[in-house]
């Protein structure tokens, strides 16, 4: 079944892009969530207009995230946790921990557009990916310390 999204879904696809997913996942979840509407011709149609409506506004819209990227460059982050004896943290990092840290540097950037690379469970150094834009993905790199 070939849908077009009208949202970002996380590792489906972005905005006005037509993918193919399986039938019950697009009558039974997509659909139904606002998230897609079916691939028909009038669809298609309807979306590439918009498209071609939208060029200029996305375009500033990925130079904002590119300059967000270049802006935080290579900055390092300190994130706060209860560590136990063995170095392990009582709980694990989240992206609404990096979210705020990032805040309080004066980046404002959504924890939903944040993603780790591996469960962060123990004191030390990581990486997390901030997906800006479609196009625009930066790493950023952070510590998690001893409270």
């Amino acid at each position: 079944m070939e849908v077009i999204l009208k949202d970002d879904v996380k590792g489906l696809g972005y905005k006005n892009d037509t993918v193919t997913v399986k039938p019950g996942y697009g009558r039974n979840y997509l659909i139904p969530q606002g998230l897609a509407v079916i691939a028909s011709t009038s669809n298609k149609k309807v979306v590439a207009e918009n498209i071609r409506q939208a060029a200029h506004k996305a375009e500033k819209i990925q130079g904002d995230a590119q300059e967000l990227a270049n802006n935080i460059g290579d900055l390092t982050l300190e994130i706060p946790a209860k560590v136990g004896e063995t170095g392990k943290i009582f709980g694990s990092v989240t992206t609404l921990q990096i979210s705020e840290a990032l805040k309080a540097r004066g980046f404002d950037v959504d924890r939903k557009r944040i993603s780790f690379d591996q469960d962060v469970k123990s004191a030390g150094e990581y990486t997390a990916t901030l997906n800006l834009h479609k196009e625009v993905k930066h790493q950023i790199k952070f510590n998690v310390v001893a409270e």
